[in-house]
């Protein structure tokens, strides 16, 4: 079992390789922040396959520590990017009312 559990950590570092090729040549902010998130999750999948292999439960702390960091990095990512909003919504109505106040007042 422990073979199996060194092989797909193997397989799982191969992965994050791809994911730095996206990164690297990602034709998006998007696409770079999803590859990023693949980091933190496989990182954490690693981490906890490498834990149940040495039987280190130490690991298992780390590996929560980095899944924190990944959800901060999207909450950082989304913040600073923002997502679009669908039309309709009430952000959109409320821009559209002050734009017409403003027309009023000149």
């Amino acid at each position: 079992m422990i073979t199996f559990y060194l092989m797909a950590a193997l397989f799982l570092l191969a992965t994050i390789l791809l994911g730095l090729i996206r990164v690297l040549r990602g034709p998006g902010s998007g696409d770079r922040m999803l590859a990023a998130q693949l980091f933190g999750t496989t990182g954490v999948t690693i981490l906890l396959l490498l834990s149940m292999t040495l039987e280190t439960p130490a690991l298992v702390d780390v590996a929560l520590v980095f899944a924190l960091l990944a959800v901060v990095a999207a909450v950082a990512f989304v913040r600073q990017h923002g997502l679009p909003e669908p039309s309709g919504t009430p952000v959109h109505q409320r821009k559209n009312d002050q734009k017409t106040e403003s027309d009023d007042d000149r």
